[in-house]
């Protein structure tokens, strides 16, 4: 059993791939350092997607969150980099990373970036009274 951090993503068969559903996990704990301090930076993560074939396995999620814990990264780059990891091992219909990073300094940043398959269509929203 790995208990080291990786950047290896994991996936599995998507148990019920003819419909459109929404898959959301919080990942409270992701560290990575200031690259121009070397301070760490702490962030929540908001992960939030539509899968196609196939889903992110958790564990290996975690592992692979954990593995930015010592490396310097900017807040705009790292969100960017795990979404095009994400959208690389399981190329979800939709996907949206949200980043709500501590604040630092009295700065808060929130990074959002999404991805949406060129094919896919997002359902109507339904209003019921």
């Amino acid at each position: 059993m790995a208990t080291q951090p990786t950047k290896t993503l994991e996936t599995f068969d998507n148990p019920t791939p003819e419909r459109d559903y929404t898959i959301r996990i919080d990942l409270p704990e992701f560290t990575c350092l200031c690259p121009k301090t070397g301070q760490p930076d702490f962030a929540t993560l908001h992960l939030e997607y539509v899968p196609e074939s196939s889903c992110i396995e958790l564990k290996s999620l975690k592992l692979y969150i954990w593995a930015f814990r010592e490396e310097g990264a900017f807040h705009e780059a790292v969100t960017n980099e795990i979404l095009s990891d994400l959208v690389d091992a399981c190329q979800p219909r939709f996907m949206r990373l949200t980043a709500d990073f501590n604040v630092r300094g009295g700065v808060y940043t929130s990074v959002v970036a999404e991805h949406k398959a060129a094919d896919w269509t997002p359902p109507a929203v339904v209003s019921l009274p």
